[in-house]
């Protein structure tokens, strides 16, 4: 189990192939649009779903975190077109698992998407993050979660250690097995591709949505 490669253009990134009867994240259950979801960024009635099923330490996850998902949200999310939702698919051993529960830990004080980010921020462009329990609480204090002592007692719930666990099986259920997968729509798309892939994309599934 390996990470997609950022460079690899498979035929699934172009949506033009889609099928228009090809079913989307929400015919085949994927999307949640939970009202309230901290692991979930945008309008619940998003015309589109954008499904990321990832891993803290994987680096191709942090080269998208870092240099694609911004422009996604300004352009897409904000406006209301496009609806993210976050899978944790921690391929990489017990420490990714790890820091998907932190995640979730500071989700439940309001903080996930600092902490996602603090995760992301110091990930390397290769190899894989190193985690243990000090640089956990570290990126929870970068991340400004109120209350570190209720935080360290999340770390050990299994309450969020299940939720990790039903993600990745959703994954397992689609044939995710690396990471970054995205499924948008009714497309999926493989690794961390360039922005304007996604672009075309997602202005694809939009378009499909509207009945263009």
């Amino acid at each position: 189990m390996t990470d997609a490669d950022t460079t690899s253009t498979p035929g699934s990134t172009d949506s033009s192939t889609a099928e228009e009867s090809a079913p989307s994240v929400d015919d085949l259950g994927l999307a949640r649009r939970l009202e309230g979801d901290v692991t979930a960024i945008g309008a619940v009635d998003a015309p589109v779903v954008m499904i990321e099923y990832a891993d803290y330490r994987c680096p191709f996850c942090g080269i998208f975190a870092r240099d694609t998902m911004p422009d996604l949200m300004t352009e897409y999310v904000d406006s209301g077109l496009l609806r993210y939702e976050w899978r944790d698919l921690p391929v990489f051993g017990d420490e990714s698992v790890q820091a998907a529960v932190a995640a979730r830990a500071a989700g439940a004080q309001g903080r996930f998407w600092q902490y996602h980010s603090a995760v992301f921020a110091a990930a390397p462009e290769r190899g894989h993050l190193a985690i243990d329990r000090a640089t956990l609480m570290e990126f929870a204090e970068q991340a400004k979660v109120p209350d570190l002592a209720a935080f360290e007692r999340d770390l050990d719930d299994p309450v969020h250690r299940a939720a990790v666990q039903v993600d990745a099986s959703q994954a397992q259920q689609i044939g995710a097995t690396s990471t970054p997968i995205f499924m948008i729509g009714t497309t999926p798309v493989l690794g961390a591709q360039p922005l304007e892939a996604f672009r075309q994309v997602i202005d694809d599934e939009i378009a499909l949505a509207a009945g263009h």
